[in-house]
């Protein structure tokens, strides 16, 4: 695991390494070339590169669904995802012209964007985040407030600044606090090293979940926890959107096909909104190191993520989310003293314009893009997820 460093010197050395990145699964052979329109794969399909922002899981069962049931290839599209990794940026790689679209948290994405990295959201697929502060509901951790004088983990790498609004609103300076650099796994919560740690809801929560309560022999259950959510307290910020790039957006043919994407693409997530289970064997099956029961809870909790949508449809950018992801990437300083943002970002940022005619055009098919009705699953967990 890296050592600490500051977001914008992270993004800064990882440039190079973007090119170092994985096939995780295609609809052809992985040799297909990326394209802008030049190149048609076998079949008269337009090949389309996605680069993910971080390894095949549940995270991104949605994409995978739509190579898996052939959504992309209705659409025209012959599509590559790549993995990425701990030292992949995906909006650099995008940038670089070496994938079509990318898989990006939006403020990390908008700090390439200040430095230069032509990018534009053009589908926020989380609607909300997934990232929690958790803590043993021995500690009474139930609000930011009660951070102060504990061991507060973060991982840092630009995924702390909802934490530091939190504390922020709260009244608390990074100085009230011990703050930890946290692996990406939860050994130190559980071990007692730090009294509350940083977790996705559809990831590292799971992780204590699946770890064994040596008080009773069986498995942590959510009681013996508390967990913080940004959303709740009003820091959170957007996650999980597609990218494109800005540039190749003023060309007909890269318009056209960024509608195309984005509609399968949305079509794959309402796939596993009512397929689950199945989309948990579509993760599995495309090469996921997790273990099945650790998928299955992934895929349902990226759900509540995803669904029920804004009435407008999935993919969608709410305005009032987008203005408090910019407001905290402006205002919300880490221990570094530095912040996401040192300005707004320009117009060109993101678009609703595709999504918009993506989800007209999901519409005339019969799918269902809000998911008003949406109820997720209950998942058992397994020891160590499997």
């Amino acid at each position: 695991m890296r050592t600490s460093r500051s977001l914008r010197t992270a993004l800064a050395a990882v440039g190079a390494a973007a090119a170092v990145v994985l096939a995780a699964c295609s609809t052809t052979p992985a040799g297909q070339q990326a394209s802008g329109g030049a190149t048609t794969a076998a079949g008269g399909l337009q090949p389309v590169t996605l680069q993910l922002q971080w390894f095949t899981q549940g995270q991104f069962a949605g994409y995978l669904a739509a190579i898996d049931q052939g959504y992309y290839r209705e659409k025209g599209l012959d599509v590559r995802i790549k993995e990425g990794g701990v030292d992949i940026v995906p909006q650099t790689v995008l940038a670089q012209g070496q994938a079509d679209y990318a898989i990006a948290w939006v403020p990390k994405a908008l700090a390439s964007r200040e430095q230069g990295a032509a990018i534009t959201d053009v589908a926020q697929i989380f609607q909300r985040s997934g990232t929690r502060q958790v803590a043993f509901a021995e500690k009474g951790i139930t609000q930011p407030a009660q951070f102060a004088g504990k061991k507060i983990g973060n991982w840092g790498f630009g995924n702390e600044f909802e934490l530091f609004a939190g504390m922020t609103k709260a009244g608390l300076k990074p100085s009230d606090v011990t703050l930890v650099q946290q692996q990406f796994d939860m050994q130190a919560l559980l071990s007692g090293e730090i009294d509350a740690a940083q977790a996705m809801s559809y990831n590292e929560y799971a992780q204590v979940l699946e770890a064994q309560n040596p008080a009773t022999g069986q498995l942590y259950q959510p009681s013996d926890f508390t967990v913080v959510d940004w959303n709740t307290d009003g820091t959170a910020m957007l996650q999980d959107a597609i990218w494109a790039s800005t540039d190749k957006l003023s060309d007909p043919a890269y318009q056209d096909q960024t509608v195309r994407f984005i509609a399968a693409s949305i079509k794959g997530w309402a796939y596993c909104r009512d397929n689950v289970t199945a989309c948990r064997d579509i993760v599995v099956k495309a090469g996921s190191k997790l273990g099945a029961s650790h998928q299955l809870w992934q895929v349902n909790e990226v759900n509540k993520l995803i669904w029920p949508s804004p009435a407008a449809g999935a993919g969608t950018i709410d305005p009032a989310a987008w203005a408090q992801t910019v407001n905290v990437a402006r205002t919300a300083v880490n221990a570094d003293g530095q912040t996401v943002l040192t300005k707004d970002p320009d117009p060109e940022a993101y678009t609703n314009d595709y999504v918009t005619r993506a989800i007209d055009l999901l519409k005339s098919e019969g799918v269902d893009v809000v998911g008003a009705n949406y109820q997720p699953e209950t998942v058992t967990l397994n020891p160590g997820g499997n």
